[in-house]
C-alpha cells in the first residue's frame, strides 16, 4: 500500500517548457537579443544537455546555469554576458508558472489520501517563487530542492537526505512520480522505492532505465496509487 509520494514539479505538475520560453522571451528583448525560433529551440535543447551532465555529476550547478548561456552565445555569435542573463533570466522564470493539464486537480484529490513531497531538481529561488504563487505548499507535507538537500537527483543521497525528514518513512510504501526516466526513475531505482514515469506524449524511450509503472495522464494516477 502506498503511503508516500514524491511528486517532481517541472514536466510533471509545472509545465517548465511554456514558462521557459515565457522567460527567455522576457529576458532576450531585455538585453536586446535577437531571440527567434531557432534561439529559443537551440536553447532549451543546450540546457537539457548541461542538466543531464549535471545529473551524471559532469558539471556543478553554476556550470549549468552559465555555461548554458555562454554555448548558446558563441554559437550564435550574440555578444552579451552570460552571468547578467542568467541572474535576469532566473528572476523571470520564477515569474511563469503554468500547471500540466489536471495537476491542480490531482493535488486536490490525492492530498488527503497520501503524503505528498516535492522532489525537484530546479534552482531553489524559482522553485519557491512559482510554488507559492501558484498556492501549491498546502498540498504538500515537506518540499524537497536538491540546491537545498546538497545532492542532485538521481544520486541515491538526494532521496536519503529526504526520507530522513518524513516521520516513520518506509521505502515499500513509497513511489515517485516523474517526467524524466535518468533524473526521477533511476533515482527511484537508486533509491529503492518504487517509480512511475509520467509520458504525456507517449514517447518511445530507448533506454536500459524502464520504471515499474508508466502513465500518460495525470488522471490516471489515484487509481494507480490505489491498485498498488
Amino acid at each position: 500500500m502506498i503511503k508516500t509520494v514524491f511528486l517532481d514539479l517541472d514536466d510533471t505538475i509545472f509545465d517548465f517548457h511554456r514558462a521557459e520560453r515565457d522567460a527567455l522571451t522576457e529576458t532576450f528583448v531585455h538585453f536586446g537579443i535577437e531571440g527567434g525560433e531557432d534561439t529559443l529551440t537551440r536553447y532549451s535543447e543546450i540546457n537539457k544537455l548541461h542538466w543531464k551532465k549535471l545529473e551524471r555529476g559532469e558539471l556543478t550547478r553554476e556550470g549549468v546555469l552559465y555555461g548554458r548561456f555562454k554555448m548558446l552565445f558563441e554559437e550564435f555569435k550574440i555578444d552579451c554576458d552570460a552571468v547578467s542573463v542568467q541572474k535576469y533570466y532566473e528572476n523571470a522564470l520564477g515569474k511563469y508558472h503554468y500547471f500540466m493539464d489536471g495537476a491542480q486537480e490531482l493535488l486536490e484529490s490525492i492530498c488527503t489520501d497520501y503524503d505528498l513531497y516535492i522532489a525537484s531538481n530546479g534552482t531553489a529561488s524559482v522553485q519557491d517563487s512559482r510554488i507559492r504563487d501558484a498556492k501549491i505548499a498546502k498540498y504538500f507535507k515537506d518540499i524537497f530542492v536538491s540546491q537545498r538537500i546538497g545532492y542532485e537527483k538521481p544520486r541515491e543521497e538526494f532521496f536519503l537526505e529526504c526520507f530522513k525528514r518524513i516521520p516513520n518513512f518506509q521505502r515499500e510504501s513509497a513511489i515517485i512520480i516523474g517526467d524524466s526516466l535518468s533524473s526521477d526513475i533511476q533515482g527511484g531505482k537508486n533509491a529503492g522505492i518504487k517509480t512511475c514515469l509520467f509520458n504525456p506524449k507517449k514517447i518511445n524511450y530507448d533506454s536500459d532505465i524502464t520504471a515499474d509503472y508508466e502513465l500518460h495522464s495525470l488522471k490516471m494516477i489515484p487509481e494507480l496509487l490505489k491498485s498498488i
